[in-house]
């Protein structure tokens, strides 16, 4: 039998941290409360597939950027700046919501994008007291962020199916609360 020496090894323990960076971006968004908060202002805002893509498209490429750059060691904030400005853009997108008549598309993008950025910071702090080792760095971002995009998409998902429950509740006249 062939013995797991050199490459193969390699190859093997790279899959792994690449998988566990995955599953860890995943835990990170679906066990987030603030991010399920976030996301969910994002994505009530819109209407329709191209646009919900398109959000989700805007804010994982916004938060890429800076995650990138802070777990490079090319840009840093400090938690205790970074978790209240995340949590004052739910305020944000809530707000935009409530004046969803005056929001254009473009304005919401951009919006978005700037909150993806801020959002990219907080991701970098919690990757980083992961302990990504240098040799892995490239891995553990790329899985992280795959991770990030799946956790998303899976609270898409999720959204949808409980908002078609509750549209075919209502559209059949069925109580949505039974006592």
């Amino acid at each position: 039998p062939l013995k797991n020496h050199g490459v193969l090894s390699d190859v093997k323990a790279v899959s792994y941290t690449h998988l566990d960076f995955v599953a860890l971006g995943i835990e990170h968004i679906l066990l987030g409360v603030d991010h399920l908060l976030f996301l969910l202002t994002v994505l009530i805002g819109v209407t329709g597939w191209r646009h919900w893509i398109a959000v989700l498209t805007t804010f994982t490429v916004a938060h890429s950027i800076t995650l990138s750059l802070a777990v490079l060691g090319l840009a840093k904030a400090p938690a205790r700046i970074v978790e209240p400005l995340i949590a004052a853009s739910i305020v944000v997108m809530a707000l935009l919501n409530l004046r969803r008549v005056q929001t254009s598309q473009g304005r919401r993008i951009a919006v978005v994008f700037a909150c993806g950025l801020l959002h990219g910071l907080g991701f970098a702090s919690a990757m980083t007291e992961m302990g990504v080792t240098a040799a892995r760095r490239a891995v553990s971002l790329l899985g992280f962020n795959v991770g990030i995009e799946m956790g998303q998409a899976l609270f898409l998902g999720a959204l949808l199916v409980v908002a078609r429950i509750l549209l075919h509740r209502a559209v059949l006249g069925l109580s949505l609360i039974h006592i």
